[in-house]
This record gives structure tokens, sequence and C-alpha cells, in this order.
């Protein structure tokens, strides 16, 4: 049997079932029902959400860790320079001593003053400083007693004189200053003590040879009073 005599045959239906249009190169919408996402694990939120807090933590320690080595790479690295310059400026303290020396007695003069005041500058520059004044309550971690004495004027150990001056960079301190030290006089009391009790001995003294010397005088009397007897 001929099918042209039943009619038109039908066309053949042709579904493109690519998931990607090869005209746009986008993704096509599928025709079947969206997948279901409750289908999904309900533990995976809070996994993620582990991670996420795990990954925060590992960069915060990080940025902590970067930090504090930051901090102590310049702390070493003001450390070193400390130490160095420290290092220098100690072996040009005896050439300060004799800058001071000279100045005491009047020779720092002309081109040597001048000099001396520019090293002096730089040396205040790098952080060099003096300390040590007649009057400054005796500190053994700063002082050096050379000379010791007691006085009444004080009420502490005291540094009386400055024999030679320290030097500190910072709280560093290179040299300590020599001083004499005075510490307070507590004997003085004593002495007043005994020169009163002395006086009053001296004054029951001079009591007692009065009246010695007042019976002595009867003695002549006594003796007259013999003599007559015998006449």
């Amino acid at each position: 049997m001929n099918t042209r005599e039943n009619g038109p045959e039908e066309e053949p239906v042709i579904r493109d079932n690519r998931k990607i249009n090869p005209k746009t190169g986008q993704a096509r919408e599928g025709s079947g029902k969206p997948a279901d996402t409750s289908a999904a694990p309900a533990g995976a939120g809070s996994e993620l959400g582990v991670q996420l807090a795990e990954r925060t933590a590992d960069l915060q320690r990080l940025q902590a860790e970067y930090s504090n080595y930051r901090k102590r790479v310049e702390r070493d690295r003001v450390a070193v320079r400390e130490h160095a310059v420290a290092g220098a400026i100690t072996e040009l303290l005896p050439v300060l001593d004799d800058i001071g020396r000279a100045r005491d007695h009047g020779e720092l003069t002309g081109g040597f003053a001048k000099v001396s005041e520019s090293l002096e500058g730089a040396l205040t520059k790098l952080g060099l400083a003096p300390f040590g004044v007649k009057g400054d309550p005796f500190d053994p971690t700063v002082h050096e007693a050379l000379m010791h004495s007691y006085s009444a004027e004080v009420t502490e150990p005291t540094c009386v004189e400055i024999l030679q001056p320290g030097y500190r960079i910072g709280e560093r301190v290179l040299r300590p200053a020599r001083v004499a030290v005075a510490e307070p006089d507590e004997s003085g009391a004593a002495p007043e003590a005994a020169g009163s009790a002395e006086g009053s001995g001296s004054s029951g003294a001079s009591g007692s040879t009065g009246s010695t010397g007042s019976t002595g005088s009867k003695g002549p009397g006594f003796s007259g009073d013999i003599l007559s007897d015998d006449n």
C-alpha cells in the first residue's frame, strides 16, 4: 500500500536536548522541574560555618604573629644601634673628662674650646647625657662612692661632692658617677649628753672641795686648842 494515497507524510520532530545553546553559549533552562535543594544534607551549612571560623582564626593568628615579628625586629634594631653607639661613646669618655678638667681650670679657650663644644654637641645628639649633681641622694645603682664621711647636715646618704660625672644613654648607664658620700651623724647627741654629765660632775667636785676646805680651816683651830692645852 502506498503511503501517498493516505495523505501527506508527517515531518519528523527533532528535539535539541543540549544543555548549552550553541548560538549564545549560555546554559539553557531545563524544561524539567527544578532540582530539589532540600535533598542536600542538613549539616552542610554548619560544616561550612566551622571551616569559615577555622580559616578566620588562622588568618587572625598569622596577623598577630606578623605584628609581633615586626615589633621584635624594630626592638632588636634599636638595641643593636644603642649597643654600637654606646661602645663608641664609652671610648670617648676619657676625652670628655679631660675637657671637663680643662674647663674647670680655665684652660678651655680658643680653637680647643670650639672643638670641644662641637664634640659635646655631637655626643648629645647621639643621646649621651651626664648625671650626678651635688646634693643628690646616694643611689648605688648609678653612683660609685669613693669617699665616705658623716655629717649632721644630711638626713640620708647624700652625694656631697662629684668627683667624676656619670654618663648614660637612655636608661643604659655607661659609667656611674664617682662621688663622695656623707651619712647622717647619729652620734651628735651622745657627746652633748657626755658633756652635760661631765659638767655636773665638775660642779659636785668643786662643792666637795669647798666643804673640805672649810673643814681644813678648822684644823689649825683644833691644833691651837691642843697646843693651848699643853701650855
